[in-house]
């Protein structure tokens, strides 16, 4: 039996297994975090009058609309290769997949770093960039997926740590971004400290997952996961009066009644509310932060101050609250899955919208009524937590509506449900900018 003679696991020594998959889960969200808080940065490339090579006068300033095509083109790569990696599963090691997309990703930074430096005018800055942020985050879905399931190998506890550094990922970045303001650098020195600090932090990663085989403690649950699985499915189909020649052939087992898996249509119609409330809880973040948010400016006219108040008020609020809110389910879990409050309160989400458009954003076509700073930090916390904690009670919840056989399938439908919410924000963002 599978189960027969199982060898103890080592012990994690110093926790060091835990800590790297911190980094990697830090690693996984750092591309998004640093091109979405850099937003004044290359709004302030794009908008740049350049001179003609044959003449003094100025080209007219267009609007390059950046807020809203980063977003767009973060996570429609996020969406179309998070479905395909279900593909490379099969057809290219996990080890090979993590790797090259580490190496993928310090290459764009490294790039991204590189222009800092580099004269150019604004269509083809912004070409550039577009191109750079579509395929940074074409290796991030890979490398979040592949992560995923390797972290899913480990222990329980080792995902807490996996998800918490994600959280910290945007802290991470709207730090290192007000770090680089208050150093009181040249524009461009200050921006090429900045994006090095990725590439550091990404060949820092890269080092850590190449580390994390040869600790015993990983090394036990990365080799043996296969071994075990086999065994166990080996027992399970002979118990159930498989012939061992099914097994070989890779016929699913076909269990009666209760035992029998689910489709992914039956699965859905069980979690689909879960489904469509997650979809619409980022979808409602994402039509506005950063692409609205990021305009709002202070009422003060302390120079200083104006030049941290978007770092601080706008990207360290909401990633700091997003981390409580996602942290808040481990204390309390308010509305419960089966309320009919919970979607309630997820749609509830929409009125961020109007009530963001409405911040003291200059030259806005839309009234003004929440002018004073304090008013817009106070909305972008409740926005943020709100979106953090209904967030992962979605997450949360939806496993729970089927039974654990189907769990799995219902988290690669929450995932993609994740996703889409996503896409459908970013897109959304381009008629909320035009508006305001």
């Amino acid at each position: 039996m599978w189960n027969e003679k199982r060898p103890s696991p080592p012990v994690d020594r110093g926790s060091a297994v835990g800590l790297i998959i911190f980094v990697l889960g830090v690693g996984t969200l750092l591309p998004w975090n640093f091109f979405i808080t850099a937003t004044q940065y290359f709004n302030g490339r794009l908008t740049e009058k350049h001179n003609s090579s044959s003449n003094s006068s100025a080209a007219p300033v267009k609007n390059y609309n950046y807020d809203s095509w980063m977003a767009l083109l973060s996570q429609l790569p996020l969406l179309l290769f998070t479905l395909l990696n279900s593909c490379l599963y099969q057809h290219v090691r996990e080890r090979v997949r993590v790797s090259l997309s580490l190496v993928s990703i310090l290459l764009l930074f490294t790039l991204t770093a590189a222009l800092v430096q580099v004269h150019m005018s604004p269509g083809a800055f912004f070409s550039v960039t577009m191109a750079t942020i579509w395929f940074i985050n074409m290796s991030s879905a890979v490398l979040q997926s592949s992560l995923f399931g390797l972290v899913g190998l480990f222990p329980p506890r080792y995902s807490t740590f996996f998800m918490s550094g994600q959280g910290l990922a945007g802290i991470f970045a709207a730090v290192a971004m007000l770090l680089s303001i208050l150093s009181n650098a040249e524009s461009s020195s200050a921006a090429l400290g900045y994006f090095i600090t990725p590439c550091v932090a990404t060949f820092a990663t890269l080092f850590f997952y190449l580390l994390l085989p040869h600790l015993e403690f990983a090394r036990f649950y990365m080799s043996r996961s296969a071994d075990h699985e086999t065994a166990r499915s080996k027992e399970l189909l002979e118990t159930a009066g498989v012939k061992a020649k099914e097994l070989e052939a890779g016929v699913a087992m076909k269990m009666e009644g209760d035992g029998q898996r689910l489709s992914v249509i039956a699965v859905f119609k069980k979690i689909w509310i879960m489904a469509l409330s997650v979809s619409c809880v980022f979808a409602v973040t994402l039509s506005v932060f950063p692409v609205i948010t990021v305009r709002v400016q202070t009422v003060y006219e302390n120079e200083a101050w104006a030049k941290v108040f978007t770092c601080v008020c706008c990207f360290i609020v909401f990633n700091v609250m997003d981390l409580v809110g996602r942290s808040a389910p481990s204390l309390v879990q308010w509305p419960r899955k089966q309320s009919r409050l919970f979607p309630a309160a997820v749609f509830s989400r929409v009125v961020f919208v109007p009530l963001l458009m409405m911040c003291n954003v200059p030259g806005s076509k839309v009234h003004v009524l929440f002018r004073h700073d304090a008013l817009f930090v106070l909305l972008m916390a409740l926005f943020s937590f709100t979106n953090g904690y209904l967030a992962s009670l979605c997450m949360a919840y939806a496993p729970q509506l089927v039974r654990g056989r189907d769990a799995e399938t219902a988290g690669s439908l929450m995932t993609f449900f994740l996703v889409l919410g996503l896409a459908l924000g970013a897109s959304l963002s381009f008629a909320l900018g035009s508006i305001v």
